[in-house]
């Protein structure tokens, strides 16, 4: 019986390499595609941005005031603190702390 173990100037086990060469350029490309050509404009930063606050959010408003002075860093956490309740991450989840 003539096995690929035992190679007599046949292929060789060598050959069974080549549908996983295949199979890391197709995974290659299609990576390639999803973060560029397929994401359209938007490029692959905007997908971070989109899970932050928005411009017109509280919370945004709340740190362009921070960062303008505008507000001292005790009154940006008290009112941080606050609005996070209501807008933020803890907001819908169920029960009091």
């Amino acid at each position: 019986m003539q096995t690929l173990a035992n190679w007599d100037g046949g292929p060789g086990p060598w050959i069974l390499f080549f549908p996983l060469i295949w199979a890391a350029v197709v995974l290659g490309v299609v990576t390639v595609l999803r973060r560029t050509v397929w994401r359209g404009r938007r490029g692959p930063w905007r997908a971070m941005a989109d899970n932050g606050p928005s411009g017109d959010s509280p919370i945004a408003m709340l740190g362009r005031r921070f960062a303008s002075g505008e507000i001292d860093e005790d009154e940006y956490w008290r009112r941080l603190s606050v609005l996070d309740e209501q807008f933020g991450r803890t907001a819908g989840k169920g029960g009091a702390a």
